[in-house]
């Protein structure tokens, strides 16, 4: 089922008991940050938070951690399994040479649903239900929060910012932070490895002002595709087809040359021209939990804000992890597994741990295959996508579970030599990385955490893992399970007399 808006996808949290409405006043300065926070560190990531009184802006709801939890992520994207999106992907970039006239005829349907996935542009648009140039814009107009104290100034957080290359006219669409700086003037943060920003300098070389729309709300597919690492060139908006199996339909700018969801909640349309100076944007409380310093972006004049007549602002926060975003970032990790697996078949998993906040750890394991194995996959997801950002990669067997960080601890200490199986190397780095001394250019650390083989210089015999006898296993289980039981039962007693 594909949503055809963001008021379709409340009704169904709040039918799944994911919502919870707050009615009280708060204050968009801070205040929505400090309750969205609390409840996004919740066990399972609490709930999505429906804010239906905002202090100054009583017409317009503020939807925050609508995202936030593995249940809300899989409704959001309508499936059951993140892989299945991946290996959607996986079909349409290795599509299979049919061989007989019956193999053509089975991929009538397949070619069908891409056919679907297309784009559409319509004529009439919710989002321009109400029109406002000139004058009467005001981006101050709606709920944007300011999230952290140290913050400089308010952010949208949440936003799909569309932009087209000025020589093939391919669309990128890419979730970049804007801070308001004054009614009609907002910054962008295009970061440098980024597809915006890749448009910038096509722009700037050309000497032509860039066409800039950002989106708000939608369907909640269309935010996450915003977020999503696809490879460049591929229109985020056709992966958000593929997905709903549906394609997204799309209404013309009223004032700039681009389209935009028709069913979104709020657009903004302006330009940036790459002739003036950039200007500064930050501080910013980033989703490393450290605040990103005041740093140098690009301009982006307002020429028409569009909504809803009764517009939903749907935003997040990020921070010290675990957050909304966390959830978010695990969703892509198991979509785009498929992907990573077609570069390298060896791959059989990999986590990028949110507390590591998904770049600064990347814990891989593959079948390894011949000696120094390890190596060709670090150099590998070095060179794949948003992988390169990765400050750490450590390598394990096909059979250590990635996924549990005990286990990763466990076989990590116990088969690597640091003198011997870790390699330093310089490279590309997340720009919001602080630690570095250059900006996006630092450090990476590679560590080899597989059984190490004669053939690799290792002259000792490999010690065999311990494990239970299956026979003993069997026998004794009916007694585990038992003495399990009764302890558990034992400390649900004891919790509920402490409550």
């Amino acid at each position: 089922m594909a949503y055809r808006d963001l008021k379709e996808f409340i009704a169904l949290l709040e039918k799944e008991g994911e919502l919870y409405r707050i009615k009280d006043k708060v204050s968009p300065i801070l205040e929505i940050t400090e309750i969205a926070d609390r409840v996004m560190k919740m066990p399972s990531g609490g709930k999505a938070l429906l804010f239906e009184n905002v202090e100054g802006y009583e017409g317009i709801p503020v939807l925050i951690n609508a995202f936030g939890s593995e249940k809300r992520m899989k409704l959001a994207l309508n499936v059951k399994n993140f892989e299945d999106i991946g290996w959607k992907l996986y079909r349409i970039l290795k599509p299979e040479v049919p061989n007989t006239f019956l193999d053509k005829l089975k991929r009538i349907p397949e070619l069908k649903k891409l056919n679907d996935a297309l784009p559409k542009v319509v004529k009439n648009a919710s989002v321009q239900e109400v029109v406002k140039t000139g004058k009467d814009i005001n981006i101050f107009e709606f709920p944007v929060l300011k999230c952290w104290p140290k913050d400089g100034g308010r952010f949208i957080t949440l936003p799909q910012v569309v932009s087209k290359d000025p020589e093939t006219g391919l669309r990128n669409v890419g979730m970049y932070r804007i801070q308001l700086l004054d009614k009609d003037k907002v910054a962008v943060h295009w970061q440098i490895h980024k597809g915006g920003a890749k448009h910038y300098w096509k722009y700037k070389k050309r000497g032509e002002k860039i066409p800039v729309a950002i989106v708000i709300g939608g369907d909640p597919v269309l935010t996450y595709v915003a977020s999503a690492p696809l490879p460049e060139d591929v229109d985020e908006y056709l992966f958000a087809g593929i997905i709903r199996e549906k394609g997204v339909e799309l209404v013309k700018c009223k004032t700039v040359d681009l389209e935009v969801p028709a069913n979104a909640e709020i657009v903004i349309e302006g330009y940036i021209d790459p002739n003036e100076p950039l200007v500064d944007e930050g501080p910013f409380g980033d989703h490393t939990g450290f605040y990103t310093p005041i740093d140098k972006y690009p301009l982006m004049y307002i020429t028409a804000i569009t909504h809803r007549r009764d517009p939903i602002y749907i935003t997040t926060i990020v921070g010290k992890p675990p957050m909304e975003d966390g959830y978010m970032g695990k969703a892509t990790e198991r979509i785009f597994l498929p992907l990573v697996q077609f570069n390298l078949p060896e791959v059989v998993d990999y986590n990028l741990p949110v507390s590591g906040c998904f770049h600064n750890f990347c814990f891989v394991s593959i079948k390894k295959r011949y000696p120094g194995h390890a190596y060709k996959v670090m150099d590998a997801l070095w060179g794949m996508g948003q992988l390169m950002f990765s400050k750490h990669i450590v390598v394990f067997d096909d059979w250590v579970n990635v996924q549990d960080i005990n286990e990763v601890l466990w076989i990590w200490g116990n088969n690597v030599d640091p003198i011997r199986d870790v390699v330093i190397k310089r490279g590309v780095v997340d720009v919001l990385d602080h630690s570095t001394d250059l900006i996006g250019l630092g450090g990476k650390m590679g560590i080899d955490a597989t059984t190490k083989w004669k053939e690799e210089g290792y002259q000792r015999d490999w010690p065999e893992v311990i494990h239970m006898d299956e026979k003993v296993k069997e026998k004794v289980k009916p007694i585990v399970n038992k003495v399990i039981k009764d302890i558990l039962k034992k400390e649900i007693e004891d919790l509920k007399k402490k409550l």
